[in-house]
């Protein structure tokens, strides 16, 4: 261990995982290490005696639930956006070979107390039970003014500059009410609160651009796929890609403690009495507790099913989003849902997740109204955990590190900090013009 490396990288959860991996795709010599003797450190996945463990205490699930290998419950559920940028990342570093993904079978909005179908495109909008006959219209000039959007020609902008228009002055240009706002920017857009509406409009525009050209990928009910067997296998794969490259995995490492010089510039770090020499260190919040402040904190339920989610079109695996305003609450909950057509659980059982930024201290009422969507539930463990951010100055100390994962059920915000401190740590902006196609989904 005692040799000197471009970069260490302290912890395997997702977001490590893949930063190591673009590392050594571009020739620097890595070094990953994590104190647990598994792969995923927050984002991990258990299996069913793995769950019971950490939420009951004991090592003897109930035998009806079957077989504990056949769980693979991840701890961070988050789906991925078909054409988006966690896809393009991994299509980047070719990880793609090593993982099989498949669509996703639904995306749903709560709305006025009922779950409805996400409209994306302006034949959708006609045919959608959320809004009356004269909104229907009106949403449908908006998403065809969207779908035939293009940056670089201002034929298509009707006069507006995006840059500099308000998002709800956009909206208000095509006399849409609020709760047609409301799916469009929370469910279509994916934006976590109402702040968008005083920000420039191109960015919700390219979001449900994105949004659509997902869904038309793959000819599914969503624009989300999922790895088969769960997330789990993305750290994993990323170990394999990176032993390519050159770089090393270290599992069960007990305390990886990061030294400084005089200056406060980081020179290595320090398990079981060896030192590795290092320029950078790159770690989740646990291994820098001094440098990193709690933020908030996500209040969720974990839940084992025999039925889909109610009102979801029998959905096997799918997406609820419940925005903040019709449950008149300061953020928005989510609703995962996931099963055996994911090689998640057994046959015949859903791994079901209600997650929300936690807005008091009691989760179990707090969820409630994500929970009362779910129907009957064989199993409910209920956690909450906290929300940390990096406070240090990289530049001073050479110290990259990762904010915490926030609740939403899919990946849109934990890529962008992905890449914001890859272009920290390298100076570059990763070129993310790849071929799609490289990640297909696998076929039923």
């Amino acid at each position: 261990m005692d040799e000197e490396y471009d970069v260490i990288v302290l912890g395997t959860g997702l977001k490590e995982c893949i930063l190591s991996g673009l590392l050594s795709v571009d020739g620097l010599k890595v070094l990953h290490m994590d104190r647990n003797d598994y792969y995923g450190g927050e984002s991990t996945s258990l299996n069913l005696i793995q769950l019971w463990k950490r939420f009951r205490g004991s090592d003897k699930p109930p035998a009806e639930l079957g077989p504990s290998r056949d769980y693979n419950v991840d701890m961070i559920p988050k789906f991925m956006m078909a054409n988006g940028t966690l896809v393009r990342v991994l299509i980047h570093t070719d990880v793609t070979k090593y993982l099989y993904f498949k669509a996703v079978d639904g995306s749903f909005v709560f709305n006025k107390g009922k779950v409805h179908k996400v409209p994306a495109t302006d034949m959708e909008a006609l045919k959608s039970p959320l809004m009356g006959i004269f909104e229907k219209r009106r949403a449908r000039k908006f998403f065809i003014y969207v779908q035939d959007y293009d940056e670089n020609d201002p034929k298509t902008h009707e006069g507006m500059d995006l840059t500099r228009v308000k998002t709800r002055d956009l909206i208000a240009k095509y006399g849409l009410d609020d709760n047609t706002i409301d799916f469009i920017g929370h469910a279509l857009a994916l934006h976590r609160d109402d702040r968008y509406l005083d920000e420039p409009a191109l960015d919700t525009v390219k979001r449900m651009k994105l949004y659509a050209e997902s869904l038309a990928r793959f000819q599914g009910g969503s624009p989300y796929i999922y790895p088969l067997y769960g997330l789990g296998e993305l750290p994993q794969a990323f170990a394999r890609l990176s032993a390519v490259y050159g770089g090393t995995y270290m599992l069960n490492k007990p305390e990886c403690k990061v030294e400084f010089d005089e200056e406060g510039k980081v020179i290595g770090v320090t398990s079981e009495g060896e030192t590795a020499r290092c320029k950078k260190v790159v770690c989740d919040p646990s291994y820098l507790p001094n440098k990193v402040r709690k933020v908030g904190r996500v209040a969720r339920a974990i839940c084992i099913m025999s039925h889909p989610i109610p009102n979801t079109n029998d959905s096997h695996s799918v997406q609820v989003i419940l925005p903040q305003k019709q449950l008149g609450r300061k953020s928005d909950m989510y609703l995962f849902c996931c099963s055996y057509s994911h090689n998640v659980a057994p046959k015949g059982k859903f791994i079901a997740f209600v997650s929300t930024e936690a807005e008091t201290d009691q989760p179990e009422i707090e969820l409630k109204p994500g929970i009362d969507l779910l129907g009957s539930v064989d199993e409910m463990f209920f956690d909450i955990y906290d929300r940390y951010e990096p406070v240090n100055e990289p530049s001073l100390d050479n110290c990259f590190i990762s904010t915490s994962y926030d609740a939403t059920s899919h990946f849109e915000s934990t890529v962008m900090d992905v890449l914001n401190m890859y272009t920290m740590i390298t100076g570059k902006v990763l070129d993310l013009s790849v071929d799609l196609s490289a990640a297909s989904a696998a076929e039923e």
